[in-house]
């Protein structure tokens, strides 16, 4: 009875440390290796297929000016990806993507690539805020409406030079020039968390393998 109980508590730790690691091992990856992120477009603006979810913001940035130009998606190795919808304001220099968090809200940013290099980012939710001088500005707003957003975006962007082109080859370029530069610091600091819980879990198998050997 006792080696039966031992044998119960053992596949529960083992399922708990399988279901960290399916939940983290990707995030690891995503941590050591921000450049192996694939940005890979899906349907181009008339095929879309924007969600019912999205269209109230989708509306909000075409009475500004913004422009449709389609999805893509954003693959981590070992993880689905993000599915993203793109838009543009050429005239704002200023592309706004539309997706979802892992909650499943909407979300919203807007994104202004610089010349000859860099990326002014502004989110419409909690992101924390960073600079690197002349070169990248990232930050949220949370909550806020995207006239307000895109009110302090440009605000932003002041002392700047944008990039020329505001296509959606540029949107993709951008977001792909994003993961291999200026957003790997980010990158590794949104993504910690799943480093070490990752090694937690593989601390706990090692643990489970290693202890029963010795009991044998």
């Amino acid at each position: 009875m006792n080696a039966l109980v031992e044998l119960v508590l053992v596949l529960v730790v083992l399922g708990f440390a399988v279901k960290l690691l399916l939940l983290n091992f990707w995030r690891a990856v995503l941590f050591f290796s921000p450049s192996s992120v694939r940005v890979r477009p899906e349907a181009p603006a008339e095929q879309m297929d924007l969600p019912a979810e999205l269209a109230p913001l989708a509306g909000q940035l075409r009475a500004l000016g913004f422009v449709p130009l389609g999805r893509h998606v954003e693959k981590p190795r070992f993880h689905r990806g993000t599915r993203s919808y793109d838009f543009a304001h050429a005239g704002e220099r200023t592309f706004a993507t539309l997706h979802f968090a892992s909650e499943g809200l909407p979300r919203l940013y807007l994104l202004t690539p610089l010349a000859p290099e860099g990326f002014v980012l502004t989110a419409g939710y909690k992101r924390p805020g960073f600079e690197l001088p002349g070169r990248y500005r990232s930050g949220g707003f949370p909550d806020a409406s995207p006239e307000r957003l895109l009110q302090a975006h440009l605000e932003r962007l002041q002392g700047l030079t944008p990039a020329e082109h505001f296509t959606w080859d540029a949107r993709l370029q951008a977001g792909q020039a994003w993961y291999r530069g200026a957003g790997q610091r980010e990158i590794r600091r949104q993504n910690l968390p799943g480093v070490l819980w990752t090694f937690v879990a593989l601390a706990i198998v090692a643990s489970l393998f290693l202890g029963g050997g010795r009991s044998a």
